[in-house]
């Protein structure tokens, strides 16, 4: 058998390094950084965006290297998982100085007798290393230097430290598995609890991954159980294996601390660690997002996914709430709603009036044309219908505007001019007017415009204040304003959207729209039924909401009454509960009085000063007549099989005045009916003293 070398030298080799180690840490050392320092500096992988009040509104991750939550007080950690870290890495922790001279003797004889060396790192020691990166063993075991100089910093830091800061500490900067670094994470990662509220099991789990943080689920467990033997009544080790393996494979994700604003937190928060204070109310946010989920489940049956909504405070600007959700089957539910451009159905009709009334084109009382209507546009004829696709004649601008008639919306953006409405658009905030007004056409006023809640919401909000706009903030402080509506277009067009009675021929008297206070309320439905807006405002606050599909699939018969109207109503009640909404004072150079439009009831009405009935701006306050048959650029073409004395084009015009007369190709007609002739034509419309009201230009095949 052959003879072994002796190992006494090496023995004493080692003997004689403990005993120059021991004289070694009697020497001084630098003073180690400080608890406070080392809290305060923890890098969180986390952002946090807060509300206005300080509560947590949302909590994402913002670094992909390290996952590293809250940093945890010793006093949120559970006694059992303080106790099971102690039983695993330093059981004399509050009997030494910083280093375990028992332990390190202890393990110079297992190093010597031993195939696998162990070490006798203490708890200081290991902080005093993860605190000065200095300390870290650069690869594999330290050597004597590299051991030396991490107890003598632990020294150091036993002198500056109290031992329950360097216990905090420990949990907080330990990695357990995988990224996860710190107690927080990794009971949140593993076990989807906090700090505090880990059970022992748990615990042994957690402190048996310290020494191997990758080690395979089943050695972390067969550690575990080691552990649990020297507790009274420790877990069955069984309990621990299956809870080993349940928890250690597999992804470890983190559930939010709170995920009420994601979409925000990702446009607004930009570094980990950052904590955001935002103008946002918490509980408003948690309520508007419980009434867009109950209104999402109402609508699921209808092909709706995804809904969005914003509050916001009209004199500051501050936004107050910010919701942007998805159901279950959303095919994008990352999407943000507040900021996503969608086409704008009949939300833009408002500034369209108020443009008109502001121009004295136009008064609340003015009739407007709504019989049928057919434009030549470069893209071929245009011919609008209303949402009902009823015609009734004549209506006045309050009813045309409340109960959000397409036809006379189309003949009042004809009269404005589409380059003053675009204009008007561009100067209210919508950024989608990257075209040409004549891209957009006569469409325009029925909202052919792709715009954003966010848009949306703070032109309403324009409104609201007499015509002056400012940006919305997510900080506090009223922000800087401009005039952007005449303050008594704004006043006029607030109080017919406010108005139950102008809009019941189109939603009724009893809807969602009609709340028991003042309200100034406007619904819009995209062409196709893809996008719903239910947009208003209060005497103190603006509230937007949209319902549809971020894939831009249809909804099936919803309008803005069903869509988001109801959520929009529930909203502003929650807003106003105990403190009801007062209507606006009308500003001093508007006239009330009474009148009675063509087929409309009786009733008080408001006028900008010289452009009510009898003032001497009257004339002016009436709308132009306009040629509608035929439209301007219109080909017509003559059937061979009819005879030609019978095919006759009928001449139409709006707001004719009496006394007026039709001239073709400078010819004058005896009545309204002109017989087809080939060729191009131009016809005019001149009033009882020959002055010419309009003219058009058609071609006859």
């Amino acid at each position: 058998m052959p003879t072994l070398p002796h190992p006494l030298p090496a023995v004493w080799r080692r003997v004689a390094f403990f005993l120059l180690l021991a004289a070694f840490c009697q020497s001084t050392q630098a003073a180690p950084t400080g608890f406070d320092q080392v809290r305060s500096s923890w890098p969180s992988s986390e952002a946090k965006l807060l509300d206005r009040h300080g509560e947590l509104l949302q909590e994402i991750r913002l670094d992909n290297h390290a996952r590293r939550t809250d940093w945890t007080a010793l006093a949120d950690v559970s006694p059992a998982m303080q106790a099971a870290v102690l039983l695993a890495e330093d059981h004399r922790f509050f009997a030494h100085n910083g280093v375990d001279w028992l332990a390190t003797a202890k393990a110079a004889l297992t190093n010597w007798l031993a195939e696998k060396p162990r070490g006798a790192s203490t708890i200081s020691m290991q902080v005093a290393a993860l605190v000065d990166a200095d300390l870290m063993a650069r690869a594999g075991r330290r050597s004597v230097i590299e051991k030396w100089r991490q107890m003598k910093a632990a020294k150091a830091l036993e002198a500056s430290w109290t031992k329950a800061q360097i216990l905090e500490a420990y949990l907080n900067l330990t990695s357990f598995r995988g990224d996860l670094i710190g107690i927080d994470a990794a009971a949140r990662a593993l076990f989807d609890k906090r700090p505090a509220g880990l059970g022992t099991a748990e615990s042994l789990i957690l402190a048996a991954l310290i020494r191997g943080p990758g080690a395979k689920p089943d050695i972390v467990a067969r550690r575990a159980c080691g552990l649990a033997e020297a507790l009274t009544g420790g877990p069955d080790c069984r309990a621990i294996t299956r809870l080993a393996r349940n928890s250690l494979t597999g992804r470890h994700p983190i559930v939010a601390a709170a995920n009420l604003a994601p979409q925000l937190a990702r446009r607004l928060l930009s570094k980990p660690g950052q904590r955001l204070v935002s103008t946002l109310d918490a509980g408003l946010q948690k309520g508007v997002v419980g009434i867009l989920h109950e209104q999402l489940v109402r609508l699921a049956e209808h092909q709706v996914e995804d809904a969005a909504a914003l509050v916001a405070d009209n004199r500051t600007g501050e936004v107050l709430a910010y919701v942007s959700l998805s159901g279950r089957t959303s095919a994008s539910p990352e999407s943000d709603g507040v900021v996503a451009p969608r086409q704008a159905g009949s939300t833009l009709k408002p500034f369209l009036y108020s443009l008109a009334i502001e121009r004295r084109y136009l008064t609340a009382a003015s009739p407007l044309d709504d019989t049928a209507l057919t434009l030549a546009t470069p893209g071929g004829s245009y011919a609008p219908e209303n949402y009902d696709r009823r015609f009734r004649g004549l209506a006045s601008v309050r009813t045309a505007l409340a109960g959000s008639l397409n036809i006379p919306a189309v003949r009042t953006v004809e009269l404005v001019g589409v380059d003053l409405f675009a204009e008007r658009l561009a100067s209210l905030g919508f950024a989608g007017l990257t075209e040409a007004a004549d891209f957009y056409g006569p469409a325009l006023a029925l909202g052919s415009l792709d715009v954003s809640l966010w848009e949306l919401a703070n032109a309403y909000r324009s409104l609201a204040n007499q015509g002056r706009r400012s940006e919305l903030t997510f900080t506090t402080g009223q922000t800087k304003s401009l005039r952007v509506i005449d303050s008594n277009a704004a006043f006029i067009v607030a109080d017919i959207l406010s108005d139950r009675a102008a809009r019941a021929t189109t939603f009724g008297l009893e809807s969602a729209l009609a709340t028991p206070w003042w309200t100034a309320v406007k619904t819009g439905t995209s062409k196709d039924m893809r996008d719903n807006w239910c947009i208003g405002f209060s005497d103190r606050y603006t509230v937007g909401v949209w319902v549809g599909n971020f894939s831009g699939e249809p909804m099936h018969d919803v309008s803005g009454i069903s869509g988001a109207a109801p959520a929009w109503r529930l909203i502003m009640e929650r807003l106003h509960a105990g403190n009801p909404s007062r209507p606006p004072k009308a500003p001093a150079t508007l006239v009330r009085m009474e009148v009675s439009p063509p087929g409309e009831a009786t009733r008080q009405e408001w006028f900008i000063a010289g452009t009510e009935p009898g003032a001497p701006a009257w004339t002016a306050a009436r709308p132009p007549a306009a040629i509608v048959q035929p439209a301007d650029g219109d080909i017509l073409a003559i059937d061979p099989d009819i005879p030609p004395l019978n095919q006759r084009l009928h001449l139409r015009a709006v707001n004719q005045p009496a006394g007026s007369r039709w001239l073709v190709d400078e010819v004058a007609l005896d009545g309204e009916d002109w017989p087809l002739a080939r060729g191009r034509h131009r016809l005019k419309l001149l009033d009882g003293d020959n002055r010419e009201l309009d003219q058009v230009e058609f071609e006859v095949r």
